[in-house]
């Protein structure tokens, strides 16, 4: 009841969310504080930007603790998106440059592993071309490429490792690289192969 013992009018709810909601409108009712189109963003990116973190981290709780600080962030941060770079590129260089604060910190310890990189190494060309397809050990061969594949990741920088990961655990795009990583796309091809001929020298024992 209001002031005048009228009954008050029943509010509109909002609308429904469906699931083919444009990225843009998702991100102006955010804006506006629609705190369910920002939850459908978050459902959007979660997994390729938890992927991203715990291929940087190694593990799973700190994956899980930097992908809800990039969230929260992004989402006190949100009124700032202008629509320069895509949502999806502004999202993962907030996520990146958490992701690397963290591991500045961390460094001292220094225990990366890439396990889910390993278990995709079957599937990716670039390291399939390092074991010969004619040996007839070559499952066993894999898993030791897998885990020498951990030993060398660790050896690469920050950077290195970082581009490593969007390109072929993430399967981005050079562009999409050089737009989270603040950079042009020649660095990102640089930066990815040096990346790879490190990679490739590191594991050159094991391949004799």
């Amino acid at each position: 009841m209001n002031a005048m013992g009228l009954a008050n009018p029943p509010t509109k709810p909002p609308p429904p969310l469906r699931s083919e909601a444009s990225e843009s409108d998702l991100i102006q009712r955010t804006k506006r504080g629609d705190l369910e189109a920002y939850d459908e963003l978050v459902r959007r990116f979660q997994e390729r930007i938890y992927a991203t973190i715990y291929h940087m981290t190694a593990n799973h709780e700190d994956a899980n603790d930097l992908a809800q600080e990039t969230f929260i962030k992004a989402h006190q941060a949100i009124a700032s998106f202008k629509g320069d770079s895509s949502f999806f590129t502004w999202l993962y260089r907030i996520a990146v440059n958490k992701t690397i604060n963290f591991l500045k910190q961390r460094r001292n310890k220094n225990n990366l592993s890439l396990n889910d990189l390993d278990l995709n190494a079957e599937h990716d060309p670039d390291l399939v071309a390092l074991v010969s397809d004619k040996t007839p050990r070559r499952d066993v061969a894999l898993a030791e490429l897998q885990e020498k594949l951990n030993a060398a990741m660790q050896q690469l920088s920050e950077t290195h490792r970082l581009v490593v990961t969007l390109h072929d655990v993430q399967g981005l795009a050079h562009e999409e690289i050089a737009g989270i990583m603040g950079c042009n796309v020649g660095t990102v091809r640089s930066r990815l192969f040096y990346a790879r001929q490190q990679l490739q020298a590191y594991l050159s024992d094991y391949l004799k």
